[in-house]
């Protein structure tokens, strides 16, 4: 019970990570008459906070992976509460922009030792669950979170949702330094590779970025194509995107079912399905039912496909599970910048056509992942060769 208990605690602590990066874009009038910037400027508090996740992750995790874990989060979390806070009653833009870059640097190493904590509390056999549980939290971000704070935002201020969040994190904290067991670092059965392989592993960190790129690159302009585009009304977005949201939801909880051994497959199976659904949303543009269909398809695979990752990290990371998530989390995270970048600039030239650019690269992960074998078997072959020469 007190395992469960830390797991749902932790499970909140990525919505709460999730909700704090994402609520800005749900309030920019607010906050940009709030603190007297254009609203380019409130824009830039989200990709300022991901560019300094991107930077940040590899050497501040490198930085703190002796610390026990349970020590670590707790810091994590009390930093991102205090920062939220900060950002919440900040008089000026300079100092709302200095809470975000401080919520981001704890981010940043949050996500490369939340997973391997979720999973050390429970049998090895049973993480593929935890893990889903966890990331099932980070999936109710943009279905609850910043649906939830943008109408608080706008009923009272845009300073009540992140005194809010600031609370979440400080409760959310509470719970782990009371509850979670207080591990030395190295010592638990998720802190390093059940079947280590850097081959397999240096793949799976490509094959993260290149889809990622893919499915940004769609969903930075979703709003605009299915407007635009598909000729849906402004007013049914918000529709559209619970039902995303509802798909996305679906994904973590299918994904969680998944045995280890059949990781690999599974990451096979859904970055195709991204694959297929991102091609026949550029296909089924003008028509409202398939164009929906396919979004909701896409984010169950994303979402199922971000789920199991996190299990195969688990499986194939060459040395720490830490430092090995910490390079994961900066290959998801380059793929959102880059989609982010590809997709800005379709947006007045090719609105359709981001889909199947979209599309594209997720095949690109594709092949990505099916190579996998081919260069793990190479590798070992060399490797058996040159111990046979030695």
């Amino acid at each position: 019970m007190r395992a469960r208990i830390v797991l749902v605690a932790l499970a909140l602590s990525t919505f709460f990570y999730v909700t704090v990066e994402t609520l800005p874009i749900g309030l920019l009038p607010q906050i940009a008459g709030g603190v007297h910037v254009p609203a380019s400027s409130v824009a830039l508090l989200v990709t300022a906070y991901g560019l300094v996740v991107v930077v940040a992750t590899i050497p501040l995790t490198r930085l703190t992976h002796r610390w026990p874990r349970r020590r670590l989060l707790t810091a994590l979390l009390l930093t991102a509460a205090g920062a939220t806070a900060l950002s919440a009653i900040a008089p000026s833009y300079p100092l709302l922009l200095a809470g975000r870059v401080v919520t981001a640097l704890s981010q940043a190493v949050f996500w490369a030792v939340v997973t391997p904590a979720a999973a050390g509390l429970f049998p090895p056999q049973a993480r593929g669950r935890a893990i889903a549980v966890l990331y099932a939290g980070s999936s109710a971000g943009p279905l609850l979170g910043v649906p939830a704070g943008t109408w608080l935002g706008q009923q009272y201020g845009w300073r009540v949702p992140f005194l809010a969040l600031s609370v979440v994190g400080l409760a959310i904290a509470i719970i782990v330094v009371s509850l979670m067991p207080d591990i030395p670092p190295g010592e638990g059965h998720a802190d390093r590779g059940s079947e280590p392989d850097r081959v397999r592993y240096r793949t799976l960190v490509v094959a993260t970025a290149v889809t990622v790129t893919g499915v940004f690159t769609a969903i930075t302009v979703i709003t605009p194509f299915l407007t635009d585009v598909t000729g849906i009304p402004s007013s049914a977005i918000a529709g559209v995107l619970l039902i995303r949201g509802v798909a996305g939801m679906s994904g973590v909880i299918t994904a969680g079912f998944v045995p280890e051994r059949h990781a690999w497959r599974a990451l096979v199976a859904l970055t195709a399905l991204e694959t297929v659904a991102l091609a026949l949303q550029g296909l089924w543009a003008t028509h409202a039912g398939g164009a929906v269909a396919a979004v909701a398809a896409g984010s169950f695979a994303l979402s199922g496909l971000v789920t199991v990752n996190g299990t195969r990290v688990l499986q194939v990371a060459p040395a720490g599970t830490d430092m090995a998530s910490a390079a994961v989390s900066t290959a998801f995270n380059v793929g959102i910048t880059a989609g982010a970048l590809i997709g800005s600039l379709m947006l007045t030239t090719a609105l359709r056509g981001s889909a199947f650019v979209a599309a594209a690269f997720a095949l690109g992960g594709v092949i990505t992942f099916l190579a996998e074998p081919g260069l793990a078997a190479r590798a070992s072959r060399n490797r058996t060769e040159r111990v046979g020469v030695g």
